[in-house]
């Protein structure tokens, strides 16, 4: 059915990105020797611009559009995404029925002269380039010095490698993907720190109307992660959520439930508002939309507002 057809895969051209999508091209041939499969780079806005804060250059599509673009003039076949920089409402013509199984889900602190957050000194110049980091670790520990961080994982080790900062937080996914698990000096519990929408897990993008491509890369779902995506998402859409708000979530499969964690909080930390629900395993859109309605009613509402507002 397959027979010397070429596959032709739109990826980021960092090298996770691309360490993602050669994951993906083994996992492809491995079930498909027959196919052939193309790698092609595609530069996004969010890859170009390196000197702002996403939430000043246009939030989570500035690292899909391009690829997306793409898929829709027919140049890619499939693009290969981080979930957690994909928005809630897919173009028109394209959908993500794929997800393969989860990495860890996990922040990670990494520091050359630090064990652990709880190590560093009163002052410390901790770097990141998330608000729900920011946010989180300001709750946590108000008295540290919070530095924007941008570009891909090897410029932000080398950031911290250059004593010019004394700690960095990173997705542990990232780090493991890249063969980087030993500079993880603690990984942060989603219980205290939740992990952002689809943090460590990858969704794979194609034409709503390629079902050639959905019967080649159909096996690679994971069905739990899947349904945890799906919630975390739901939620994210409920809320209305980009990269302008601290916004996080995490949903986990336990027996036969599913239970969603999701936050929202105030830009400086001073405010967080938390929730947790559980649910059926068949129903993940239902929970998301369920607890966000929630955290709306617990104050996040008044948060959004303002934050949107610009009050």
């Amino acid at each position: 059915m397959f027979a010397k057809m070429i596959l032709k895969i739109g990826t980021r051209g960092s090298r996770l990105a691309l360490s993602q999508s050669e994951w993906i091209k083994t996992e492809i041939t491995a079930l498909h020797p027959d196919v052939r499969v193309e790698m092609i780079r595609i530069k996004t806005k969010g890859d170009r611009i390196l000197d702002s804060p996403l939430s000043k250059i246009g939030g989570k599509g500035i690292f899909v559009k391009e690829i997306e673009d793409a898929l829709l003039r027919k140049d890619v076949d499939l693009a290969v995404h981080s979930i957690k920089d994909v928005p809630s409402d897919l173009p028109e013509g394209l959908h993500m029925p794929i997800f393969p199984k989860r990495e860890d889900p996990r922040d990670a602190f990494i520091s050359a002269d630090y064990k652990s957050l709880d190590e560093l000194p009163s002052g410390a110049t901790i770097g990141t380039g998330s608000l729900r980091r920011s946010v989180q670790l300001l709750h946590i520990r108000p008295d540290l010095h919070i530095v924007a961080l941008r570009g891909n994982v090897d410029t932000r080790i080398g950031r911290l490698e250059s004593r010019d900062l004394q700690a960095i937080i990173l997705a542990a996914a990232g780090l493991k993907r890249l063969g980087l698990y030993p500079k993880v000096c603690q990984f942060l519990s989603v219980d205290k720190f939740l992990p952002a929408i689809g943090q460590g897990a990858l969704g794979l993008e194609i034409r709503q109307d390629d079902d050639r491509i959905l019967d080649l890369i159909g096996s690679l779902n994971h069905g739990p992660t899947e349904v945890a995506v799906k919630a975390e998402r739901a939620f994210l859409k409920k809320l209305e959520g980009g990269c302008q708000v601290p916004i996080a979530g995490y949903g986990r499969i336990e027996g036969e439930e599913i239970v969603l964690n999701g936050m929202v909080a105030e830009l400086d930390g001073s405010r967080i508002i938390k929730g947790e629900l559980k649910g059926k395993g068949d129903r993940p859109e239902e929970l998301g939309i369920k607890l966000a309605e929630r955290l709306l009613r617990e104050g996040a509402e008044e948060i959004l507002a303002r934050v949107y507002g610009g009050v």
